[in-house]
């Protein structure tokens, strides 16, 4: 007995020393929170006390082993109540669940993905359909166009790399530790302490902004593709857009995206044996391409939305965090977006510049529209088919944001929780997603111009989510341990990524007014 009690004495003197040392580095903290960029956030003293309790967890499970194999039978009452823990709570709502499972393990057992299976997922996110957009911003941008295609893979690549750098600190002994999870906390870390939240808001509300207008522009280019393949039949791109949306319903019951995963690789590879019909008609084309048509020059009214489309089509920063976190090997997270940007870029650039040699003047929104009726159809029906599957991967994932945020929120919530203590969706919570998917067949309906929404949604928020919050954020949160040339970069980044965004934005939308004004379809 006299054992048990001397150890909780030690414990509660130890608690006691960690406590006066976090009040104390919270002073300093706070004072060097003023001095600008060098100062160390709220969000950071929380995640570097969760990484370095990781030590005091395990002395703490073997101090308990050693009491309970003392104390045979005799059962210790008060040890979560003691005043060290108050340090291992996020929110202030409870004690952390420890780190420690059974059999030694930190964390919990969860599958992880190795570099080839992560640099799959980030060319699913960067090479899908929105390349089909590529050729008609050459078309406003000649070489320039090109150029900016290698460009923006350069960039994505370089904020997707420090985006990750803002999850990492370092610790007292110079590691790197992982103290933040995902884009929101990243945010709400830059903005902390004064504003703890409100940078997580700016993300969410990007997020679902740009998830919803992707739902959007896959209803649109179904409708589009369904009317450019059967042109005789009487039935417009608003009527096919609505038989799309109707096959979509279903998306509206989804508790997760297991089975729709299931279809995901079919769908990627049909989309690359498409994308190789197309290269393989512009081939057999070759002696008519137009060379003399691509130059170096800039529609000056219509340039900037192609730089919105052509971000648009690298957008990946926002599922990085939690595939950078799910990697076997995280080390070997630079490696693998060098490899998928690099390909990207070529696979893209090629493509774009052969579609557009060989329609020249003429090439269309969506490129495949170019096609000859002979095998336009079956070429359209394909790709009709990987937009309807692609279509619940990000109306999930706005959906799960929009829940979070709004319904369950712990108790910060504005609206009552859409889930029954069983766990089934409310049926008003079933009636909120149906909405959402008309929502994005009404949008689709009055705005049925492809290019236009791609370059709208990517100098809004593709702008600001790959170029301007990551740079912003680098600089914030690395100021410390950045050299001179990062620095350089990332203003550049910024300054440039805000010119685009701005000009594309203004750009796109007075496209649209022009598009409304005179019944502009293509």
């Amino acid at each position: 007995m006299a054992h048990l009690i001397r150890h909780k004495l030690s414990n509660k003197l130890t608690n006691a020393a960690h406590t006066v040392s976090n009040k104390s580095q919270a002073k300093v903290s706070g004072v060097f929170a003023r001095l600008g960029f060098q100062a160390a956030t709220d969000e950071e003293g929380l995640g570097f006390a969760e990484c370095d309790d990781l030590d005091y967890d395990y002395r703490q499970g073997m101090q308990m082993d050693v009491l309970q194999g003392d104390e045979q039978g005799e059962q210790i009452e008060g040890e979560g109540d003691m005043d060290g823990d108050s340090h291992y709570q996020r929110d202030g709502s409870g004690r952390r669940p420890s780190s420690l499972k059974t059999g030694g393990s930190l964390e919990e057992d969860k599958p992880k993905i190795t570099s080839w299976e992560a640099g799959w997922n980030v060319t699913n996110a960067i090479q899908g359909m929105f390349v089909l957009g590529l050729p008609y911003a050459i078309l406003h941008g000649g070489y320039l166009g090109l150029f900016l295609i290698i460009f923006a893979a350069v960039v994505c690549c370089y904020t997707g790399k420090i985006l990750i750098a803002c999850l990492y600190e370092e610790n007292e002994d110079g590691v790197l530790v992982r103290v933040r999870d995902s884009y929101v906390d990243i945010a709400n870390a830059c903005c902390a302490p004064r504003f703890p939240s409100i940078g997580g808001h700016v993300v969410n509300v990007a997020q679902i902004i740009e998830l919803v207008m992707t739902c959007i522009l896959y209803v649109v280019v179904s409708g589009n593709l369904m009317y450019n393949s059967f042109p005789g039949l009487p039935v417009s791109q608003k009527a096919w857009s609505v038989v799309a949306t109707a096959a979509l319903l279903p998306c509206a019951f989804l508790k997760n995206l297991k089975a729709v995963s299931k279809f995901s690789l079919l769908c990627t590879l049909a989309h690359f044996v498409i994308n190789v019909l197309v290269i393989a008609y512009c081939l057999s084309r070759a002696r008519d391409w137009a060379w003399e048509k691509v130059k170096f020059y800039i529609d000056v009214k219509k340039f900037p939305i192609s730089i919105g489309i052509i971000v648009f089509s690298y957008t990946s920063q926002i599922f990085l965090p939690s595939l950078e976190g799910n990697m076997q090997k995280p080390s070997e997270f630079h490696c693998m977006m060098d490899w998928t940007h690099i390909a990207a870029c070529v696979l893209k650039g090629l493509f774009a510049l052969v579609a557009y040699l060989t329609w020249a003047d003429a090439t269309k929104e969506v490129i495949t529209d170019n096609l000859p009726s002979t095998i336009r159809a079956v070429v359209n029906l394909f790709l009709v088919a990987k937009a309807l599957l692609s279509y619940p991967l990000p109306f999930f994932a706005a959906v799960e944001v929009l829940e979070k945020s709004f319904f369950q929120d712990g108790g910060r919530a504005v609206f009552p929780d859409c889930y029954g203590p069983s766990g089934q969706l409310k049926s008003w919570g079933l009636g909120l997603r149906v909405a959402l998917v008309v929502f994005t067949l009404l949008m689709a309906i009055f705005v049925p111009h492809f290019a236009l929404l791609m370059g709208l949604t990517g100098s809004l928020t593709g702008a600001g989510l790959c170029f301007l919050l990551p740079s912003l954020f680098h600089l914030k949160l690395q100021w410390r341990n950045l050299l001179w040339h990062h620095v350089f970069f990332d203003v550049a980044i910024f300054v440039i990524g805000g010119i685009c965004a701005i000009s594309g934005f203004i750009h796109s939308i007075e496209g649209l007014i022009e598009a409304f004004r005179y019944n502009i379809h293509d």
